[in-house]
């Protein structure tokens, strides 16, 4: 007894051509899916684990490079002077050298118990390098934290081998968009200790009052700056997981669609 088979002509055709359409539907899809879910292009940012008013902390300012073929030579950090910092200290980092530049204030600030007449006003690391695909951090202790605001603003200069200079010094508006080049931003909290701020942040990275925080505050405070990436990649997992399943689906249901022969 001869084998039936179906004709490719009325089969095959029709189907295949069906079955590329699903496929790329759910293709595009779950690229808009994950497009959605990937955060937004890198920036230069200020991040610190604890930056209480009135109190010293350490600040990270984490720089990116962003360019496909250039390298990362300088970066500038200008500090606000209408919030002078009496007192500012910078942790080595290794292959780069580093200035500082103080300016005497227009009038004397008080912060606290301190008179202010003079403050770091520029902060210069260079002749280093950060590579395509890579990013540095540089460590600053920094304090007392003014107590009459609840961010500091900080304009950052990025320099590129071969002269292009990218300046980070946008505002960025509550609740509005954020602009292509923020500044990078540090938000300060109300203390929450009645017992004092504690001393300078030390060199090592150790904050100002952070070894008598309970171990499951520092260890929340230490992954804070973690959650969003954490999230993003979730919403991309589950994105794809979704695009992928809706085109398994979509076939089958096309080849159980197959007219009679």
């Amino acid at each position: 007894m001869s084998a039936f088979v179906m004709p490719t002509s009325t089969i095959s055709r029709p189907l295949g051509s069906r079955l590329a359409k699903v496929l790329a539907i759910g293709a595009a899809a779950t690229l808009t899916v994950l497009a959605g879910a990937v955060p937004a292009e890198a920036h230069v940012t200020a991040n610190a684990q604890k930056a209480e008013q009135g109190g010293y902390t350490k600040v990270s300012f984490r720089v990116p490079n962003e360019e496909a073929k250039a390298v990362t030579t300088k970066l500038e950090i200008n500090l606000p002077l209408d919030h002078p910092l009496a007192s500012m200290s910078v942790r080595p980092t290794p292959g780069w050298t580093v200035e500082m530049v103080k300016t005497k204030l227009p009038k004397p600030v008080t912060s606290g118990d301190l008179t202010i007449t003079e403050a770091v006003s520029k902060i210069t690391w260079s002749k280093g390098q950060i590579k395509p695909g890579e990013f540095q951090e540089f460590d600053v202790s920094m304090g007392p934290l003014p107590t009459d605001t609840d961010t500091l603003a900080f304009k950052a200069i990025q320099t590129y081998s071969g002269g292009p200079v990218v300046r980070w010094d946008q505002p960025t508006s509550s609740g509005g968009e954020e602009p292509e080049h923020p500044a990078p931003m540090l938000r300060l909290t109300k203390p929450i200790e009645s017992g004092g701020h504690g001393a300078p942040a030390a060199a090592n990275g150790a904050e100002g009052g952070a070894a008598a925080r309970p171990a499951a505050q520092q260890v929340a405070a230490g992954s804070a700056g973690d959650s969003a990436d954490n999230a993003a990649r979730l919403l991309a997992g589950l994105g794809l997981a979704t695009g992928v399943i809706g085109i398994v689906v979509a076939a089958l249901a096309l080849t159980r669609r197959r007219p009679p022969a």
